[in-house]
């Protein structure tokens, strides 16, 4: 594929920042790639594995003359970051991010955003459990889909070329309105980390249960609420402050749901569970598909 960018600015060197990376790398989308990570750890270690074309000691540096800047940091950091930065963005350049929120982002970065430069939000719904610059790997968004949530008055044309870019990384790419995506997030990640944390930390205080008889008899349904439980905590700590409202609908139905399958339990209304379960059975078939998982125990997002 011809090159999209340039010149493109990573800042954050995590899963996300590094995958993009190796997978801009694979495809010749950008002529440069510049990096920068608050932890000087964080950038040795992008340094000695060769993550980005140049690692910078700060974020100014990194995104001078940058045609696109992803801010991949936590949402929770992203208004101070987008102030630090503002005064190198060139005219032209495109800012983007790729947090789990929307809303939130729009809010916290578009006061900082300069006249003549475009701001487009999106978000990549790839991921696993792990973290940091070693983690990222170039096929994370194959087949992945990938939105984006241009503010209001966004050129169409930045957000073609930015559509362009997450094509040529591999991902199925869409477009979506900020609280809309927000809402949808809280539906099929959000509340279901959440559920993950607190089934594993009930596990953890059922005292009767030894460590290592959860971990030797983990049957499926827990591991994989241990694999999505072991998610970075800032990110999910800020992915929860920030989308508050939705992630709390959505609980609310949750524990309705859950009162009314308690309640079959109770009575013995086996008719009701198994029509259930056939409904939530059909939406697994779906998902599997739609392409979007795969029989693999790390569900297809795994290094090969």
């Amino acid at each position: 594929m011809s090159q999209i960018y340039d010149r493109v600015a990573l800042i954050g060197l995590g899963l996300i920042a590094s995958s993009m990376f190796w997978a801009i790398k694979r495809a010749g989308l950008a002529g440069e790639v510049t990096g920068y990570a608050r932890s000087k750890a964080t950038r040795d270690t992008a340094r000695k594995i060769g993550l980005c074309d140049r690692v910078c000691d700060t974020a100014q540096e990194a995104v001078e003359s940058a045609d696109l800047i992803v801010l991949c940091v936590p949402v929770g950091a992203m208004g101070a970051v987008a102030a630090d930065i503002a005064p190198m963005l060139k005219p032209g350049a495109t800012v983007s991010d790729v947090g789990s929120v929307k809303r939130h982002v729009i809010e916290a970065v578009s006061p900082h955003i300069p006249e003549g430069v475009h701001f487009i939000p999106a978000h990549p719904l790839a991921g696993t459990e792990h973290s940091g610059p070693e983690s990222g790997f170039a096929e994370l968004f194959d087949n992945r889909w990938s939105l984006l949530v241009p503010v209001e008055g966004t050129d169409p044309a930045a957000v073609a070329r930015l559509r362009t870019l997450w094509e040529g990384m591999g991902s199925n790419v869409d477009e979506m309105d900020a609280d809309h995506h927000d809402l949808v997030l809280a539906v099929t990640s959000h509340a279901p980390h959440l559920i993950a944390y607190t089934m594993v930390g009930v596990a953890d205080d059922l005292r009767r249960v030894t460590d290592s008889e959860v971990i030797k008899y983990s049957a499926a349904g827990f591991r994989d609420f241990t694999r999505i439980a072991a998610s970075d905590p800032t990110m999910w700590r800020d992915v929860f402050l920030t989308n508050k409202d939705a992630t709390l609908e959505i609980l609310g139905r949750f524990t309705e749901e859950l009162f009314a399958l308690q309640r079959a339990i109770r009575t013995g209304d086996g008719e009701q569970l198994f029509d259930y379960f056939t409904r939530t059975r059909a939406i697994r078939r779906g998902i599997i598909d739609a392409g979007q998982d795969t029989d693999a125990p790390d569900f297809g997002r795994g290094k090969s």
